[in-house]
């Protein structure tokens, strides 16, 4: 289980402050909206001052803000970035009592990564001290959903992922991504970004669908799915398939389809894109399971 201080190894813990904003006691308007939308809002949650110190950020330099995400459920939080904090002076309360400037550490899980913790928080908007966190409500890493969609599956016709996100979506066992990939076969195509070369593969096999296919290219011991003329390719360095492929999905199946009607159609996709002529299904390639 990956857990929170895994994700956010912050350089002064006992200067940081982590915020659950759920909805403000507006149900019409929740935290998630505000942040999906970088409504001033979003903004206003976070830098809100009370009279009432206990739930304010005095003493905190930083801050580690998250939304209730709850197409998910009450206890799933999205992660909506790290802020500097400074006070306003002189202060000012029941408004915006602080400058939060958005800083780059973690910029890759903002509005991605989704947390859930072990039990529900029963107030609007709650923060604790870095260090209780973890103790108080054992937040695991629950899905970084890819940049390409946030949160939920975004459909089959849909689909365009870097090999980052595929490893991601792969490693943490994205429910929805999972759900969806191991339900069906298919054929899909891989292109390389730098050489704009098309490689089309299918998943014929009877287990798995596409997600097994897809969880051998994800295979970060490995990257080519079993595939030759990829080995040749990672020769050209050892993240170039990490930084140039993507990966897409042309038709889906069911699962009951016969494995000669998937590879007929995969037949079909390579002459429509010339890629046996011009793309990476040369004679060296293993054909797709």
């Amino acid at each position: 289980m990956l857990k929170f201080e895994d994700f956010f190894p912050v350089q002064f813990p006992e200067k940081t402050k982590v915020k659950f904003n759920m909805n403000a006691g507006n149900i019409e308007h929740p935290a998630w909206d505000y942040l999906r939308d970088d409504a001033p809002e979003w903004i206003y949650m976070n830098a809100h001052k009370k009279k009432h110190a206990n739930n304010n950020l005095n003493r905190a330099e930083y801050l580690l803000s998250f939304a209730q995400y709850y197409p998910y459920g009450s206890n799933y939080y999205i992660f909506g970035g790290m802020y500097k904090v400074e006070k306003i002076i002189p202060e000012v309360f029941d408004t915006v009592g602080y400058k939060l400037t958005l800083l780059p550490d973690f910029d890759d899980y903002r509005k991605r990564l989704i947390i859930r913790l072990s039990r529900p928080i029963g107030r609007d908007i709650y923060n604790k001290p870095y260090y209780s966190v973890q103790r108080d409500f054992n937040p695991e890493v629950y899905e970084l959903a890819p940049a390409t969609k946030l949160g939920s599956f975004p459909g089959y016709n849909n689909v365009l992922l870097s090999h980052s996100d595929l490893q991601t979506i792969i490693r943490l066992e994205a429910p929805e991504w999972k759900t969806a990939l191991s339900s069906v076969k298919g054929v899909y195509c891989i292109t390389d970004k730098a050489t704009r070369q098309l490689y089309i593969g299918s998943a014929s096999g009877d287990y798995g669908g596409i997600w097994q296919r897809w969880s051998a290219y994800a295979d970060v011991s490995d990257l080519t799915g079993g595939n030759k003329t990829f080995e040749e390719i990672k020769n050209n360095g050892a993240d170039y398939i990490i930084d140039n492929f993507t990966y897409s999905i042309l038709e889906i199946f069911d699962m009951k389809t016969k494995r000669e009607d998937i590879i007929h159609r995969e037949e079909y996709w390579k002459k429509v894109f010339q890629t046996v002529k011009f793309g990476m299904n040369n004679v060296h390639s293993i054909k797709s399971e």
